[in-house]
């Protein structure tokens, strides 16, 4: 707004308020408010800056009133806005605390100094408002998609004009090798929109997943009416995505629908995302399915789960190992990203050899501990036999229906078994006194003696030292420093095969124990709800 705005007779002055206001798509009553807080301010420039003087623009007639207020109170702090009653009931009987007199003043002349500072209040209120208005406009359209028309590439991050507002695209936002310039029509997902000092940030995105997502919600009208539902998408923007879906319809193949006729659907999403190859899922709640399908074009000979870890281990031929772990391990990692399980690959001689491996451990075991021949061994190793507890605890039927074994053998096996457990357990007991490991230790509830060996091991013997872990140090983690290497630091119990929630609940017992929690908020809340028996999409993944 220019400074003639600012001593431009009445009419001017609404007619450049409302001017204002449609430029800059806010309400006319704040312009007028900020013109109402220039002219304050200005008066108090020429009056006094500790008198309280107020501005009222009259919307209709242009008429500025300008007046100086004193209010009404027990006991004057202020001398330059506040009277005492006593005072004030002289000239107005009606007075009473809290109340104002008004005086008014005459208008006041425009200097340069003061135009100057008009304008900028002006300028300062319709821009707040203006970034306000975005931000109200914005804050409810997260996780659309906007069109807009690239302004400027600054150090790889794109500024969008979306009209009445202007995003950003930062760079890791934006696809790879995307050449853009000024001028260039682009779609971008909505990913943020927040409020900062200097006004609100839109930050939009072309590399999130659920971008994807609503591209296909655009170009499949099954997916836009919920028929067709995306459960879970995996990315590499830019070189290799995979789409899980999912049909409510048993009418409508999920896969099918998503390409279109001769891949029209599909590749109209391709064409948005510069040739990024798409691998169209069909989701499952079988785990093993799922993985196996999501892994393709890979074929996958045997699959085994294991729940407690969420890891799921797959085997392929060996001619296929390279393409089921994909060009740096982008197939296996996207699969795993869709899936949401840790997917370990490997090829049938690498289980083989495993097995090998494992059955020859086992053996060695058992003829060491039983005092048993290598046929005997490998007789119980191959009837499924992994450990002397199996042994020594078992049912005496499920060792003597073994062919050759008979109840007397049985008996001697489950003797020996339970003879070295016993000598192992003592020995254990003393190394785990000498480490010092309290007796109570071995009273938290999911703690063995070789787990208690293990924690004098790491100076690991209170009850409150288990209680101040986290499961990271019972199972170890992996992370990648500065040079980008993973480093993997080993957990106390790691060899134990602990599972997250075990280490979890084992840690919470100690805590429990050392009196630091109370047991009851280990309960598991039970929400009275009905469950549908019809498998969901959103049981397993959020779209």
């Amino acid at each position: 707004m220019s400074t003639a705005g600012i001593s431009a007779n009445r009419l001017e002055l609404l007619q450049i308020a409302s001017a204002v206001a449609q430029e800059k798509a806010i309400e006319k009553e704040v312009v007028l408010q900020a013109i109402e807080e220039a002219i304050q301010r200005a008066a108090r420039l020429k009056y006094g800056s500790e008198l309280d003087i107020r501005a009222k623009l009259d919307p209709v007639t242009g008429h500025m009133d300008l007046r100086r207020v004193i209010t009404v109170v027990e006991e004057v702090e202020n001398e330059a806005t506040e009277i005492e009653l006593a005072t004030a009931k002289m000239d107005h009987a009606e007075a009473e605390i809290g109340y104002e007199i008004s005086t008014p003043l005459p208008p006041i002349e425009f200097g340069r100094v003061m135009s100057q500072q008009a304008k900028q209040t002006i300028v300062q209120k319709v821009r707040e408002a203006e970034r306000a208005r975005q931000y109200d406009e914005f804050k409810d359209r997260v996780g659309e998609i906007i069109n807009g028309i690239v302004k400027r590439v600054e150090y790889g991050h794109i500024i969008v004009d979306l009209g009445r507002a202007e995003g950003v695209i930062r760079r890791e936002e934006t696809l790879p090798r995307e050449n853009v310039k000024g001028g260039d029509r682009i779609r971008a997902y909505i990913l943020e929109v927040r409020e900062e000092p200097r006004g609100s940030q839109i930050f939009l995105s072309r590399a999130h997943p659920q971008f994807m997502a609503q591209l296909f919600s655009q170009e499949v009208p099954e997916v836009y009416e919920g028929i067709i539902q995306i459960v879970s998408v995996a990315r590499d923007p830019g070189s290799r995505a995979k789409i899980a879906v999912y049909s409510n319809d048993n009418s409508i193949d999920p896969v099918g629908a998503c390409v279109g006729m001769r891949g029209s659907r599909v590749q109209a999403v391709v064409n948005e995302l510069q040739g990024e190859r798409i691998d169209i899922i069909p989701w499952t709640d079988d785990a093993a399915t799922f993985i196996v399908n999501a892994l393709q074009p890979a074929e996958v000979t045997k699959v085994v789960i294991d729940e407690d870890d969420n890891r799921i281990e797959v085997v392929v031929p060996d001619e296929q190992l390279s393409l089921a772990i994909g060009r740096r391990g982008q197939n296996v990692r996207l699969a795993s990203q869709l899936s949401g399980w840790a997917i370990d690959i490997m090829t049938e001689e690498q289980e083989s050899e495993r097995r090998q491996r494992e059955f020859a451990e086992r053996s060695e075991l058992f003829m060491s501990a039983l005092d048993v021949d290598e046929m005997i061994a490998q007789l119980l190793v191959a009837e499924g036999f992994e450990t002397l507890e199996e042994v020594g605890y078992v049912a005496l039927d499920e060792i003597t229906s073994i062919e050759g074994f008979d109840e007397d053998t049985a008996v001697e096996l489950q003797t020996r078994a339970r003879e070295f457990l016993e000598r192992q357990a003592q020995e254990q007991d003393e190394k785990r006194k000498e480490a010092g490991v309290e007796d109570a230790v071995l009273e938290i509830e999911g703690v063995t003696l070789p787990m208690a060996v293990k924690f004098g091991e790491h100076q690991v013997l209170t009850v409150e030292d288990v209680a101040g872990l986290i499961p990271d140090d019972l199972r170890g983690y992996t992370e990648t420093n500065k040079a980008g290497e993973k480093v993997h630091e080993e957990g106390i119990l790691e060899g134990f095969g602990l599972s997250n929630q075990a280490a979890t609940d084992l840690i919470m017992q100690a805590r429990v124990q050392a009196g630091w929690i109370d047991a009851s908020e280990l309960e598991p809340e039970v929400e009275e709800e009905e469950v549908s028996d019809e498998p969901t999409a959103e049981s397993v993944f959020e779209a």
